[in-house]
This record gives C-alpha cells, sequence and structure tokens, in this order.
C-alpha cells in the first residue's frame, strides 16, 4: 500500500544533513514507496527554512544542490488545497498546518522529529497517525 503523508521541514532538512532516517524517509518519497503532501503554507516554510544557511554548515550538499533537491522532492508531491482551517490547537501554532494539510489531502500519517508538539493535538483524528521517521520506516515496510 502507498500511503499519502506530511513530511514535516525538519525531516526534509535532517535529510539535507545528511542524517540516516530522515534521510531515507525522502528517499521513500522519491522512490514513490508513499505520496508527500504539499500546500502552500508548508511549501513557504521548506523555503524559508531552506534559505537559513546557518542551519546547513554540515551539509555536503550546496545550496544549490539543496534547491534542486527540493525541485525533486516537489515533483513526487501531490499538491493539495486547504479549504478549512481546522486548528486541532498544538502546543504551537505554527504547527497546525501540518495537521490541517494532512487532513485535508487524506494523510494517514504525519512524519516529523517534533513528536511532543504535534502529537498533542487538541482536536483528534483518528485515521491518522504521528510518528518519528524511524517509526514510520518501520510501517512501509510492513
Amino acid at each position: 500500500m502507498i500511503y499519502r503523508v506530511v513530511i514535516d521541514t525538519n525531516l526534509f532538512v535532517g535529510a539535507c544533513l545528511g542524517q540516516g532516517a530522515a534521510y531515507r524517509v525522502v528517499a521513500a518519497c522519491l522512490r514513490g514507496e508513499c505520496v508527500p503532501l504539499m500546500s502552500a503554507a508548508l511549501f513557504a516554510e521548506y523555503e524559508d527554512v531552506l534559505g537559513r544557511d546557518e542551519l546547513f554548515k554540515s551539509s555536503r550538499l550546496t545550496p544549490a544542490e539543496r534547491d534542486e533537491l527540493l525541485d525533486i522532492f516537489l515533483a513526487t508531491c501531490s499538491w493539495t488545497r486547504i479549504y478549512f482551517a481546522w486548528r486541532p490547537n498544538l502546543p504551537d501554532e505554527a504547527d497546525n498546518h501540518l495537521v490541517e494539510l494532512a487532513v485535508a489531502g487524506g494523510a494517514r500519517f504525519v512524519v516529523t522529529r517534533n513528536l511532543r508538539d504535534v502529537a498533542r493535538m487538541e482536536l483528534r483524528f483518528p485515521e491518522l497517525r504521528v510518528l518519528s521517521p524511524e517509526d514510520f520506516l518501520k510501517e512501509i515496510k510492513t
């Protein structure tokens, strides 16, 4: 089964830095093992974070290579419009858009390193799971 997923920005940064599980999640998207969802808000966040050179001091990728990886990743994404703001009331208001994208696009998973905040939503969606990249990789291998 190919799952629809939301890949948090912190995973894409981790992939650019060569961090194992984050890299393998992005690679799974590029191989078509899952379909990442993308929205205008998430795209803006990706672009903002990728422009912060201080985050990538230890990256083997140049800024041009990071941009190219983002372009390739975006080509695998299913662009999703969010017509209704669910406001799941996450501890960090800036993370609400991840859950809204997942609900709007019918995602089964939100994959993030920020489990503490994203998994603590007040408004629950029974079919949506918030997983670490390691747990997500186990899920798609079974």
